[in-house]
């Protein structure tokens, strides 16, 4: 069973908490909210597995790395991903070097790496580079060459192009015998939750994390069961981090995580 999580406004936190396999920090957070911070020791307290993401999806850019480094420090998360940078294989390999350089047997948690690339060859480079060195890999969901390897097919979203690149991406690179089934992949996000329907017959696939069904449902939009979305809700989750529910809104995201976690699963 691929484990899940959601990231969830701090009013939900407990109640997504119940419905998921393990939780999913963004550390930017952590300086602008302590209640936020404090949801995270908790959940490790109480033995839960706790992911420490560098807010470069949020951000645009990866978390200062000193910052970085003293929260994991603070929370001793379960993993952290090592700060990288988005589409930049050379980049994300440099600071990887330099982060392992500082802080390899420095600090608390099992270290995630995430493959970037602007293209196929590319990515492939960086995921080799990383892949043995941590003791788990991450595989995003919107990389930009999607778009031309999805052209031909004529879609109708660019959340459509990111749901069948990423299912091109995994078919192709083990086809290519690319990936190392010794270590477990993370997959970042997504951009519709059908896409995962597919990745059954993949056992190298550890977790998932997306907000998409909880930001969904916040919109009042409520998944087709296993069909899921036509479309994706464009707001991100960190911007609604405080929002105040109604009971409809979280009776949507209840359903929505339902059948998000049917359509990983079976």
């Amino acid at each position: 069973m691929v484990r899940i999580a959601h990231e969830a406004p701090i009013t939900l936190f407990k109640s997504v908490q119940a419905r998921t396999d393990y939780d999913y920090a963004l550390v930017h957070l952590f300086e602008e909210n302590e209640q936020y911070y404090e949801l995270f020791k908790d959940a490790l307290k109480q033995g839960r597995e706790v992911v420490l993401d560098n807010s470069i999806f949020e951000l645009g850019t990866a978390f200062d790395s000193t910052k970085f480094a003293k929260w994991v420090n603070m929370l001793e998360p379960t993993y952290y991903i090592i700060p990288d940078a988005l589409e930049d294989s050379q980049k994300t390999i440099s600071n990887f070097d330099k982060w392992m350089d500082e802080y390899k047997g420095n600090l608390p948690g099992k270290t995630i790496a995430v493959a970037q690339g602007r293209n196929y060859n590319d990515l492939v480079e960086c995921y080799r580079y990383l892949v043995d060195k941590v003791d788990m890999i991450a595989i995003s969901f919107d990389y930009s060459f999607f778009n031309e390897w999805t052209r031909h097919l004529s879609l109708p979203t660019k959340f459509h192009e990111w749901m069948y690149g990423r299912r091109m991406l995994l078919a192709k690179m083990t086809d290519d015998r690319i990936i190392n089934n010794k270590v477990p992949h993370h997959l970042l996000g997504c951009g519709l939750p059908q896409e995962f329907r597919v990745y059954q017959k993949y056992d190298y696939i550890y977790s998932i994390d997306t907000s998409n069904p909880v930001v969904a449902g916040i919109k009042r939009i409520c998944y087709n069961q296993e069909d899921g979305l036509d479309n994706k809700p464009s707001e991100k989750l960190f911007t609604i981090i405080n929002a105040k529910l109604s009971i409809e809104q979280e009776s949507d995201i209840f359903y929505n995580i339902y059948w998000f976690r049917r359509i990983v699963n079976g």
